[in-house]
């Protein structure tokens, strides 16, 4: 059973990203603020959910929720500020968009660089305790997958449309056979090193 809010004095909001550890597209991360004690059997992490119970829980959030946004960073950013700061970025600019401005954020996770004065509880696996990170959970990864799902059109041999950008077998094989795109991480290791070497 998921926890409403973290705080009962504070307008919250919870934030949380998808993509950190793909191969290829933009991070994407999400910042959502809930009302006090809503609740929904199926807002849980996105990662419990089917694709199809997903994108129904993000129909509730969207139209729940008293203030939702989400954002991205793109490739070439991540490989300039490397994926971490990427992904903080990418929840400032879901944040940035709220209104009302949250008080206190909940991120999900360890750590959190903060670029404004909002206090923040950094929670491990908040996904799976606190409504508000659910749900930005869920707006965050189906967001994404529908972007990965629109550029799979571009470069069907990546396989995108199952692996979303994620470090697969087939993602890697298509790599090996076909090089890079301009959708693709730079900065990451997409091939072992002996083979890294002669893609760029």
């Amino acid at each position: 059973m998921l926890t409403s809010h973290f705080s009962d004095q504070y307008i919250e909001a919870g934030c949380d990203e998808a993509g950190r550890g793909c191969l290829a597209g933009p991070v994407f991360a999400a910042a959502v603020i809930m009302p006090r004690g809503f609740e929904h059997p199926l807002l849980n992490d996105s990662k419990q959910l089917s694709e199809r119970k997903r994108y129904e829980a993000r129909k509730i959030v969207e139209k729940e929720a008293i203030s939702w946004a989400v954002a991205q960073v793109d490739p070439k950013e991540i490989d300039e500020i490397n994926i971490l700061r990427a992904s903080f970025l990418a929840m400032h600019r879901a944040i940035e968009q709220l209104e009302p401005q949250p008080e206190l954020l909940l991120i999900d996770g360890n750590r959190f660089y903060p670029q404004n004065d909002i206090p923040f509880e950094c929670i491990i696996k908040g996904d799976g305790k606190f409504m508000s990170i659910a749900a930005a959970s869920i707006l965050a990864k189906t967001y994404r997958d529908d972007y990965m799902m629109q550029i799979a059109a571009e470069f069907p041999y990546y396989d995108w449309k199952k692996n979303k950008g994620y470090p697969t077998k087939a993602h890697r094989l298509a790599i090996q056979s076909n090089g890079p795109c301009i959708h693709h991480r730079q900065s990451f290791r997409l091939l072992p090193n002996a083979e890294q070497g002669k893609l760029f």
